[in-house]
């Protein structure tokens, strides 16, 4: 087990848990409902990539190393650029501050092919 992932990917749900709260909460009556969606579209992908982190941190012994830790340092990048970048946007960032979002999607989805890799190869 890797414990910081585990525990980065705990402390990211912890906070996806609690922005979706404060999304639904406190900015639902405050910003725009198109704003709102991309908030919690923000919120909705942290938390799947918390749980992510979280399988790659229990797993992590079980795995060839080089691979687990690319695919959990991909998985926190991408939450902290495409969800960090949506929830400047929601809470009135300049639309093109919208650029970054894609270059955390790519990390997402190079998390999720490392993982792949390393399931097939293990």
């Amino acid at each position: 087990m890797n414990r910081r992932y585990v525990a980065m990917g705990a402390v990211l749900a912890l906070l996806a848990v609690a922005a979706g709260a404060f999304g639904s909460h406190a900015l639902a009556a405050r910003i725009p409902a198109e704003r709102l969606g991309t908030f919690e579209t923000a919120a909705r992908y942290q938390m799947y990539h918390a749980l992510a982190l979280l399988l790659v941190g229990l797993a992590f012994d079980r795995l060839p190393p080089g691979r687990a830790r690319l695919s959990g340092r991909l998985f926190v990048a991408g939450t902290l650029v495409f969800c960090g970048s949506l929830y400047a946007l929601a809470l009135g960032a300049p639309r093109w501050f919208g650029a970054v979002a894609p270059v955390g999607g790519l990390c997402f989805m190079g998390g999720w092919l490392a993982l792949a890799a390393v399931a097939f190869r293990s």
